[in-house]
Order: C-alpha cells, then sequence, then structure tokens
C-alpha cells in the first residue's frame, strides 16, 4: 500500500509527502487555534441565545449565503435531529415569497463571517418588523448584521487556513463549531435521551441499533455471564467478578432464578459494616433489589432503563426470572466488545 502511495506522488511534480503531511498539520492546526480563539468571546450573549432558542414556540429559522448558507443547512439539521425544530430558508429566496414561511414566534439564526452580506441583511429590517428575535453568527462585532441582530455570537478566527486567505475555511469550522454548541446546550437543556434521538433517526445505524431486540446485542452463554450461586464465597464472587470484567457478578439460586447482585459498590459498605469479610457469602452482602429486562425489549428501552436508574450494567431475564443475559452500558452505545448477533426475520 504504502509503495503505490510514493509511486503515485511523482504526479506531484517536485513536492514529497512529508510536505504534503505538513500542509495537512499546519491546517488542522489553524482551524484549531481558529476554535480555541473563539474561547475567549463566550460569554453571556451565548447564554441569552441558548435562553430564546430554548424558550421559543416557533421554528429556528437559519440563514446564510454561500459558505456559510451551506454551514447554516448543518446546523440546522443538526437542530432538528436533536429536538430544536429547525429549517433552513434562503434569504434571497425569502426575499421572493419564502419569507412567508416566518412567523412572529420563530427566531432567526443568521450567517455571515463579514457581517456584510448584501442579500442577508436587506431581508434584516423586514424580519424585525415582524417582531423576530435575530441572533447573529458572524467573525465581525462591528458589522451591519451585528447591529440589525438582538444577540450577536462572535465566530472570528485569527486567519484562514487558505494561504491566500481567501477561501472560507477556519471561518466556516469555527462558525460550525458555534453551531454545535447551541445545539448541544439545547439536548442537555432539553435533557434529550437516545429514546428522543431514535423517534428523530428511524434510519441510519445509530437508529437501526437502537431498534434492535436485546437477544442480539446481550452477552450470554457461561463464558460471558459473570454469576455465582448465592451460597458462593466472597472470595469466589470476587473472582468471576474480575474474571468477566464488567464490575459486578449477578447472583441466581439453584433454579437459575435472579437473587441479587454483587458489585463493588457492595463490597466498600461490607468493608465499612464488618471487621472481618473473609467467612462472609455473598447472599448476606449482595443487593437483593436489582433490576431487570426482557431479551425482546430493544436497545432504546434498555438505554434509557439504565440512564433513569443510574446504573451501568443490566441483567436480561425470562418471565420467571431465570438469567438469560447481561448487558453493559458500553456495549449498547457501542464501546464495548459486543457485536449484533444476526437474527431471523422470526426472532426481530
Amino acid at each position: 500500500m504504502e509503495g503505490s502511495v510514493e509511486k503515485n506522488l511523482g504526479v506531484l511534480e517536485g513536492w514529497n509527502s512529508d510536505e504534503i503531511i505538513g500542509i495537512a498539520r499546519d491546517v488542522l492546526t489553524t482551524e484549531a487555534d481558529g476554535i480555541r480563539h473563539m474561547l475567549e468571546h463566550v460569554d453571556g450573549h451565548f447564554a441569552q441565545a441558548v435562553a430564546w432558542l430554548y424558550a421559543t414556540c416557533g421554528r429556528v429559522i437559519v440563514m446564510g449565503i454561500g459558505k456559510s448558507g451551506l454551514i447554516g443547512r448543518k446546523i440546522a439539521a443538526t437542530l432538528s435531529s436533536t429536538g430544536t425544530p429547525a429549517i433552513f430558508v434562503h434569504p434571497v429566496e425569502a426575499m421572493h415569497g419564502d419569507l412567508g414561511a416566518v412567523r412572529s414566534k420563530d427566531l432567526i439564526l443568521a450567517l455571515s463571517n463579514s457581517g456584510e452580506t448584501e442579500e442577508l441583511n436587506a431581508i434584516l429590517p423586514v424580519l424585525r418588523r415582524l417582531k423576530t428575535r435575530i441572533i447573529a453568527l458572524t467573525g465581525n462585532t462591528s458589522s451591519t448584521l451585528a447591529r440589525l441582530s438582538h444577540v450577536c455570537l462572535y465566530t472570528g478566527v485569527p486567519k484562514e487556513a487558505c494561504p491566500l486567505g481567501l477561501a472560507p475555511t477556519a471561518s466556516t469550522t469555527a462558525m460550525l463549531a458555534m453551531g454545535d454548541a447551541l445545539a448541544v446546550a439545547l439536548i442537555k437543556l432539553h435533557d434529550f435521551q437516545a429514546p428522543d434521538f431514535r423517534r428523530t433517526h428511524p434510519g441510519g445505524q445509530l437508529g437501526a441499533r437502537l431498534q434492535v431486540p436485546l437477544k442480539a446485542v446481550m452477552r450470554h452463554g457461561d463464558e460471558n455471564i459473570p454469576r455465582v450461586h448465592e451460597e458462593a464465597s466472597l472470595h469466589e464472587a470476587l473472582e468471576e467478578m474480575s474474571g468477566k470484567g464488567l464490575g459486578a457478578t449477578l447472583v441466581v439460586d439453584s433454579d437459575g432464578v435472579l437473587t441479587g447482585i454483587f458489585t463493588d459498590g457492595d463490597l466498600r459498605r461490607a468493608l465499612n459494616r464488618h471487621s472481618e469479610i473473609n467467612g462472609l457469602c455473598v447472599r448476606e452482602i449482595m443487593t437483593r433489589s436489582l433490576r431487570s429486562i426482557k431479551a425482546d425489549q430493544s436497545v432504546a428501552e434498555a438505554i434509557e432503563m439504565m440512564e433513569n436508574h443510574l446504573i451501568t450494567v443490566l441483567p436480561v431475564s425470562d418471565d420467571e426470572g431465570r438469567l438469560e443475559g447481561i448487558l453493559h452500558l458500553h456495549d449498547l452505545l457501542g464501546k464495548g466488545k459486543i457485536r449484533f448477533t444476526p437474527l431471523s426475520p422470526q426472532e426481530l
């Protein structure tokens, strides 16, 4: 592979791979510096913008021209997919009829790096007469856009990554990052959760993953499920817990019915309560009131249960309470070792 790459570099006429790699590193450094530069300018105006976005009864109307318009489309898509209804309206189209889509209860997010984009600024007085609030994202807080807006968020950068200083590069990255900051703040304020995300993403890899039944992702089999009998010693429980690497072991009776769970927290509590713990069996120190879920329930339901009850390990049991599998939050979020087990249409 590397040999073929080096051979193809011959078309670059005197440029070697180190120089090309250097260009990439310079661009990434410049754009990262641009985002870091914005940190100094995040202030109460950002909090005010988030408050208005959170409280609006209408939609967020995102506007911009050229590269800023492309960034605006992405910001609108991110907001909509995370619980804040938003659409992109092209300013020129708005001047020729699309303004009818805007209502006074809507909120405008206007994007322009220079703040002097004529096609965008021309429509702002009309929007103000409609009594809509306007939030500007611009690199020029003394611009016409900033003056005509109610709140101005600074998205300026020290320089563009383009060596000519002409093509929007670092500035569009900074604008996109500010849009993400707004969206993430709103996700937290709305307490937007994975099941909510599923409703707005019925397609796609994450949407598909959230709808998959737990039987396809749970750990199953003796080699994967940490499990001990309720008469097991503390030493046996610790050995099982350490060997399976989940920070907990499930406890079952002679019929395989779940009777409890033993975790690191149970061990700490036992150390606080007992001067000598070596003679204890796991039944004496386990947590009896554990939650479980059924194998035909979905990944989204499991994540919701784990988040609501602040747990990272969840047993899967049948209708009689017999242990069938175990889930770890990281597996459900795609960070663990578990992969989907192909299921037949009948099983799904």
